[in-house]
């Protein structure tokens, strides 16, 4: 390929975007719970939800704008993100009595 052909593929450098108060709170997560690992799912106009699964099986969430926003954090605040749910870390998960209250609750009221 001939050099400067705009056929070559140049790939652009992207500055860091990931707010510092995101940063923050997933490594506040992972240092009360030892450790823990992501999952980033796509949803929609909102963003990027970052699911976080501590090492003691605890599990919140944070939004991104967008999974690109979402895995600078996830870097950034040394947390491993996984690229889909694998058993494993579904099985890793322990939701609180206070979640199967509210599910139930949900499910009752149907």
């Amino acid at each position: 390929m001939a050099d400067g052909s705009d056929t070559t593929l140049t790939a652009e450098q992207t500055t860091d975007q990931a707010p510092n108060g995101l940063v923050a709170g997933i490594k506040s997560f992972a240092a009360g719970h030892g450790g823990a690992k992501a999952v980033i799912e796509y949803v929609g106009k909102r963003g990027a939800r970052i699911v976080l699964v501590g090492s003691d099986g605890a599990w919140g969430d944070q939004f991104a704008d967008d999974t690109v926003v979402a895995r600078q954090a996830c870097a950034k605040a040394g947390v491993t993100v996984e690229n889909a749910w694998e058993r494993e870390l579904m099985d890793q998960m322990r939701p609180s009595n206070d979640l199967w209250r509210s599910m139930a609750r949900r499910t009752m009221a149907r």
